[in-house]
């Protein structure tokens, strides 16, 4: 089976946000040549496992718009051709120049802000205050740019409810098509579990309230919860386009899809495997004409099944349960169903608006 979803992994960044597990490298302007010769190369040893229309190619990071601009052209324009092309974009890095650059070449730009407050900013390390991306927003918009994501973070140490209020009144005042918003998670190893863990595990009790706030107004402001995290306009507010992310759909429904890139993970049927997370190494195999250093994984029919499970029941559509009848417990499927967490149809289970707020706890629970 051919993939039809494209991951591009470009780890430049010009800080580390101390949050971050992702494969980043700081600074390295000098790099980004040899880096996206490396994509290439890669592009070319693996495009056999590509189909021949894909559905999804999405440039992520580190900060991809962080790129040398003509080596960032460079890449756009050897990549296959895709339904859907997004890059994720840091607000500091968005320039008018950049925006018109990536205006011809991608049909979404995934805006991180996390937050509008500089107090919590500072908490995060980040670079960007909140003038930063309403300039990255507009300068997009005026290139011509008509399907922009914001990507915001609640729970962050020392943040209020009134914070949350603001963050979202200031998302909603810029007019978004997408909004994905992520509870602070403290990752293992990262500067901020070592500065913040205690207050993150102090605070976790009231993240569920800030999870049901974010909802309730994005909802309200015509938002479709079409994913645990992530929201856009309804159809009947975006001239009937359907503004859901596709790449994203692609793992959430089970697809496979290919991954270049520093520490890139790809899943192909039954194989998954992450790229290295050196660069020196990536860039120095490629160069050689061999695939980077990899870790592979065998992945059992079970697991498959497994995750399907996992990652299906996230979105607000009904999983098809064709071949995973054997994955579920009948018993707690029925359960929670009683309880009004879950609904079945005819071959088909998703979670109500009351069991999406449980999510990933109560998926766990109907696993067999």
């Amino acid at each position: 089976m051919a993939a039809r979803h494209l991951y591009v992994h470009l780890p430049f960044c010009s800080s580390r946000c101390g949050y971050c597990d992702f494969v980043t490298v700081v600074g390295r302007t000098g790099e980004h040549g040899g880096y996206v010769d490396a994509l290439l190369r890669e592009l070319a040893l693996e495009r056999p496992l590509l189909a021949g229309g894909l559905e999804s190619v999405y440039l992520g990071g580190g900060t991809p718009t962080l790129t040398e601009p003509a080596e960032l052209a460079r890449l756009f324009d050897a990549l296959p051709r895709a339904a859907e092309v997004t890059i994720e974009a840091n607000p500091e890095t968005v320039t008018p120049e950049l925006a018109e650059l990536l205006a011809p070449r991608v049909d979404r730009v995934s805006l991180g802000a996390q937050t509008f407050s500089p107090r919590l900013l500072r908490t995060l390390d980040r670079v960007a205050q909140p003038d930063d991306v309403r300039r990255a927003f507009y300068a997009l918009r005026d290139a011509g740019i008509g399907n922009i994501s914001l990507d915001l973070i609640y729970g962050i140490p020392g943040q209020e409810p009134a914070d949350l209020a603001r963050d979202l009144a200031e998302a909603l005042a810029l007019g978004p098509e997408h909004l994905s918003a992520y509870e602070l998670e403290a990752k293992p190893g990262t500067r901020f579990t070592h500065a913040h863990g205690a207050e993150l595990a102090r605070q976790a009790d009231s993240m569920e309230t800030y999870f049901e706030r974010v909802v309730e107004t994005l909802t309200a402001a015509g938002y479709r919860w079409y994913e645990t995290a992530n929201f856009c306009r309804s159809p009947e507010l975006a001239g009937g386009r359907d503004l859901r992310a596709r790449h994203n759909l692609g793992y959430w429904l089970g697809r496979d899809y290919l991954g270049i890139g520093v520490g890139a993970v790809s899943t192909i049927e039954d194989r998954r495997w992450r790229n290295a997370p050196s660069v020196a190494r990536y860039v120095a195999a490629l160069r050689e004409g061999r695939r980077p250093p990899r870790e592979l994984e065998w992945l059992p029919a079970e697991t498959r099944a497994t995750e399907r499970v996992m990652l299906g029941l996230r979105p607000d559509e009904p999983l098809t349960l064709a071949g995973l009848e054997q994955t579920l417990d009948p018993a707690e499927v029925a359960r929670y169903a009683a309880l009004g967490l879950a609904t079945q149809g005819e071959g088909t289970l998703e979670l109500t608006r009351r069991g999406r707020f449980v999510g990933g706890g109560l998926t766990a629970r109907l696993l067999a």
